[in-house]
């Protein structure tokens, strides 16, 4: 996402208050009209040399350097005027020189952000995307001020959070691009960790959770993995990839109960896929298949071999041509429900279909096409 640059100068028409650095409400740096900081700033924005332009923000710098306001304020300007420059290092460098003045800054961290996208650094983008998203969530955890009563206080929270949506909303699209864009598996999560607490209503919060699950499948931590996935479903009960996920785990897990989680995991899954649908699109066509196939194969670990056979049959009837690996999977489980009933011609007919689908499950069905033909010479 694009921004564009901030206003080389703003004017203020209140009085110098620097109790904008207040841990109570978010830093707006105030620099009163007619003042000498004023005027000189007045004069850096008339300026259209860019090189000029960056000396006079030096020299105002250097003049103001007992004013704690106009430092930050001009770090920020002489920051952004890097960044037009096209030094995006001393425009980093010198905005945060200009939160460290000014620390609940939300303009400004969302300055720097933007300047650290352009960098391709998505460390940096993501930490300030998430301090960003710390302070907007501050705003309602404001203490109301001595002498101000809970309608203006109200009111006054009301408006500085509007002030402060777009802001917050940029932040929360830098932070989730870093998640998206991170292929380790052990950062992303590191990531989502630190997303969560910032952006607690977050519009991504489904795919977020779908990348927390994808992480911690891939580090292989299936304790952790089922706690997020159950958390996930917490809030929202009909989450598809926390179902599937579930539904997945406990079917494989040995202890007394995973098998009966697994069924009513993937029968929810089934209901919230809605695949019948006249608006149900792949994805959710490809996870009512997959959660049929984990369904079918729930019942017959369960010794419900003939009860397996619907759900087996639907998931190769959902998954064909959607998702070859999933399809094959289904296949090579169905197949293995009609040997296992001694229906050697059913499970042929499957396992000749498996076997034609590159992937790893070409091989078993091969192996299992090869039993089953041997099983029929002899006549079973």
């Amino acid at each position: 996402m694009k921004r564009s640059h901030w206003p080389v100068v703003l004017m203020f028409l209140f009085p110098l208050v620097f109790s904008v650095f207040a841990r109570a409400q978010l830093d707006k740096i105030s620099i009163p009209a007619g003042t000498p900081e004023d005027q000189a700033l007045a004069a850096i924005s008339n300026e259209q040399d860019p090189q000029k332009k960056l000396a006079m923000y030096q020299d105002f710098l250097q003049k103001f350097s007992a004013n704690p306001a106009a430092v930050a304020y001009g770090n920020w300007q002489l920051s952004q005027a890097y960044q037009a420059a096209g030094d995006l290092q001393k425009a980093l460098e010198t905005g945060d020189k200009a939160l460290a003045g000014s620390p609940r800054n939300l303009d400004i961290l969302v300055s720097q952000a933007s300047i650290a996208q352009q960098m391709k650094d998505v460390p940096k983008t993501f930490d300030y995307a998430v301090r960003g998203g710390e302070l907007y969530n501050s705003i309602g955890k404001q203490t109301k001020p001595e002498g101000m009563n809970d309608s203006e206080f109200a009111q006054r929270t009301e408006e500085e959070t509007a002030a402060a949506k777009s802001s917050d909303e940029f932040l929360e699209a830098a932070a989730f691009n870093a998640i998206a864009g991170e292929t380790d598996a052990k950062k992303r999560m590191a990531y989502i960790e630190h997303f969560t607490p910032a952006f607690p209503n977050s519009r991504f919060q489904e795919q977020i959770a779908s990348y927390a699950m994808m992480s911690l499948s891939d580090l292989k931590d299936t304790p952790r993995l089922i706690a997020y996935a159950e958390k996930t479903l917490t809030a929202d009960p009909n989450n598809l990839p926390a179902l599937l996920l579930l539904a997945n785990a406990y079917v494989d897990d040995p202890k007394p109960g995973s098998l009966t989680k697994a069924v009513t995991y993937a029968q929810r899954a089934i209901t919230a896929a809605k695949a019948d649908a006249p608006d149900a699109d792949r994805s959710r066509k490809v996870s009512a298949g997959v959660a049929h196939s984990t369904l079918g194969y729930a019942y017959m670990k369960q010794d419900k071999t003939a009860a397996a056979i619907p759900e087996l049959k639907s998931a190769a009837a959902l998954l064909k041509g959607q998702d070859d690996l999933q399809y094959s999977n289904a296949l090579y489980r169905l197949g293995f429900a009609y040997a296992k009933l001694s229906k050697t011609t059913e499970a042929r007919e499957v396992l000749q279909e498996a076997v034609k689908i590159s992937g790893p499950m070409q091989q078993p069905s091969q192996d299992l096409l090869a039993k089953v033909n041997a099983a029929r010479a002899k006549g079973k």
